[in-house]
């Protein structure tokens, strides 16, 4: 039988920054465990980010092509982008669909938070539903190349289905939508 530990609370006793960069920290934490056992923490600091899944009249979703260098290749992934220090979530949200996209949204309906890599980093990933889109003018960062094009929810799954959309964010917010579409959510 296994026991029960009832406060399963890591307790910090020395932190240390290995490497700060733009993006990302990474620490190396000494701690206590519950059973009072030593053990060492690596893990990555991350502001959070937003992810936007822009549902147009017509049911298409707007999709960008990003080239991702860690994998190097391109990828097939619904408009995000990092939450900026000190801002709320739904002004990131907007911004980066217009700076991405070019589309604005009168409709804006909070989705969930998601932790998407809890062993060994603190991002966390807000999710967004956009609707009733207008077209303006996109107006990336600089140093930021993408291609954005619409996709039926149901050819995003068949993508999906046989491995052309691959990243997480995407796949997680297409299954959302679908559901969405059918009044399941």
């Amino acid at each position: 039988m296994t026991k029960i530990i009832q406060n399963l609370t890591e307790e910090q006793i020395s932190n240390q920054c290995v490497f700060s960069g733009d993006l990302l920290q990474v620490h190396v934490d000494n701690v206590v465990m519950p059973d009072g056992k030593l053990s060492v923490r690596e893990y990555v600091t991350h502001p959070g980010a937003v992810v936007i899944i822009p549902l147009l009249d017509n049911g298409n979703l707007v999709f960008e092509r990003q080239h991702r260098y860690p994998l190097h290749q391109d990828f097939y992934e619904l408009p995000a982008g990092k939450i900026g220090l000190d801002e709320e979530p739904l002004l990131c949200a907007q911004r980066e669909l217009l700076e991405e996209t070019g589309y604005i949204a009168s409709n804006w309906r909070y989705l969930a938070t998601l932790h998407p890599c809890i062993g060994y980093s603190n991002e966390k990933l807000v999710y967004y539903l956009a609707t009733e889109l207008n077209l303006q003018d996109a107006c990336p960062d600089d140093g930021e190349h993408l291609e954005v094009f619409t996709l039926a929810v149901t050819e995003a799954i068949e993508w999906i289905r046989v491995g052309k959309i691959t990243d997480n964010k995407t796949v997680s917010a297409v299954f959302w939508v679908e559901k969405l579409i059918r009044g399941e959510w």
